[in-house]
């Protein structure tokens, strides 16, 4: 089979954004609903059930915090997190290396379909192991991310990849602006308020959310199957990788590219650092300004604002002419400058405007060390190994969003959220020298 003609590849890239777009929704559409979800499964759940165990649990862990209450919160909405991402973590080096043998058009269909039934699950989930279930299913879905990402590279220059990969990085920020939006004002719509009777089937105050994720999702597969072109022809596919190969850790620690696993290094500490955010946000505005699900909607949508907008339109327009490396350690830089000024501006100064400059900063940096990396591991790998490499990437990004969870609310409920956010922007001071070395890809 000849090569696709050039004409469909911004179709292509259309289905992409909304591939990666639907799946950040499905990531981050319960951010702002962690206490509420605790609250529900606490008056529902059975004792001496799955969830009563676990919160006895969480309950042990949070009980020599000044919060013991918010604290018991934050480990049960890092720990539903964190299962997503290690899934992710898990299955995102398998689609990527079967999309490398097989195409990326049926592994998309495949796992987009799973989305679907994940979200399914997710509306009637009025039990605990159902939602448990539903977010276990997702991750292991959600490891597509890596196949989209790699389908970026199928269908640009080597020259216009940081172009490319600004697609990628706008999606990110409009689904982690709509996920947490859709998830905070539609809190108060709740269909057993006047149909209490659904509960039966399995409906929560949270079917609403989760039936608007599933909508979208639907949508997705509709689309990818009507108008997705394949972007991998058969003479650029690899063999695959073997089981072992599979292992993201023993992936990386096995890649003959040296640069490629500094690269890695630097992603891995970059999400572990900022995925902070993604974590006490909610826990540390409740705390100074008492904010609700519905005003952590401001945050997020800003947040997401800016990050479309960065990465959408300025990493677009200037990562060309800098460089992908420049551009990676200097959003490494904005990323530790903006997670210090958080816990500045609401742990000490309690200035919400103060708070909104350093989101920013925050923001703007993420995008273009974000898109720097993405571009500079694509342009590492070989072309028949896209899927594979962008695979191990994506699932290092996904085990740092599994493990920060647990350090980042250890740290929030025993020093404090100044002193969490602090540590964290220390922490990316690390892959903002190391990014430094990383040297300059062929083009």
């Amino acid at each position: 089979m000849s090569t696709p003609p050039s004409s469909p590849k911004p179709l292509s890239l259309g289905v992409i954004f909304l591939t990666l777009y639907i799946d950040l929704i499905g990531f981050s559409i319960f951010f702002p609903l962690g206490p509420e979800l605790l609250r529900y499964y606490i008056a529902h759940e059975p004792q001496g059930g799955l969830f009563t165990n676990l919160f006895a649990h969480l309950q042990t862990l949070a009980h020599s915090s000044a919060n013991p209450e918010m604290a018991t919160g934050a480990l049960f909405a890092g720990l539903i997190g964190s299962i997503y991402a290690f899934m992710q973590f898990l299955f995102s080096p398998v689609w990527g290396a079967r999309s490398d043998r097989v195409g990326r058009r049926p592994v998309l269909l495949l796992t987009v379909a799973g989305n679907v039934v994940s979200y399914l699950l997710l509306v009637f989930s009025g039990s605990f192991v159902v939602f448990l279930l539903s977010r276990i299913f997702a991750g292991i879905m959600g490891g597509n991310l890596a196949v989209a990402v790699a389908s970026v590279a199928d269908v640009t220059t080597r020259e216009n990849r940081a172009k490319g990969m600004g697609v990628v990085g706008a999606a990110f920020g409009l689904g982690f602006l709509t996920g947490p939006a859709i998830g905070g004002l539609t809190s108060g719509f709740n269909l057993l308020a006047h149909h209490p009777s659904l509960a039966a089937w399995g409906i929560h105050p949270f079917s609403i959310p989760a039936a608007i994720g599933l909508g979208l999702c639907l949508l997705n597969l509709v689309w990818i199957g009507a108008r997705f072109h394949e972007t991998l022809p058969p003479e650029r596919r690899g063999a695959g990788a073997t089981l072992r190969e599979r292992n993201p850790l023993r992936a990386l620690l096995t890649l003959p590219d040296r640069a490629i696993r500094r690269a890695n290094v630097v992603g891995f500490l970059l999400t572990f650092g900022f995925s902070f955010f993604e974590t006490l946000i909610t826990f540390f505005m409740a705390d100074r300004f008492g904010y609700t699900p519905r005003d952590l909607v401001s945050i997020f949508v800003f947040n997401g604002t800016v990050s479309i907008f960065t990465q959408g339109f300025l990493v677009r327009r200037f990562v060309p002419k800098m460089g992908e490396k420049r551009a990676a350690t200097m959003g490494l830089g904005l990323v530790a400058l903006g997670m210090l000024g958080i816990g500045l501006s609401v742990g000490l100064a309690r200035s919400v405007p103060l708070l909104f400059v350093a989101l920013a900063c925050c923001s703007v940096g993420s995008g273009f060390a974000n898109v720097g990396l993405q571009s500079l591991i694509s342009l590492y790998a070989p072309p028949d190994e896209q899927g594979k490499v962008t695979g191990i990437f994506r699932s290092l990004g996904f085990l740092a969003r599994a493990c920060s969870p647990a350090v980042a609310g250890v740290l929030f409920f025993q020093l404090g959220g100044t002193a969490a956010f602090s540590i964290a922007a220390a922490l990316l001071c690390v892959p903002f020298a190391v990014s430094t070395a990383l040297p300059q890809p062929h083009k």
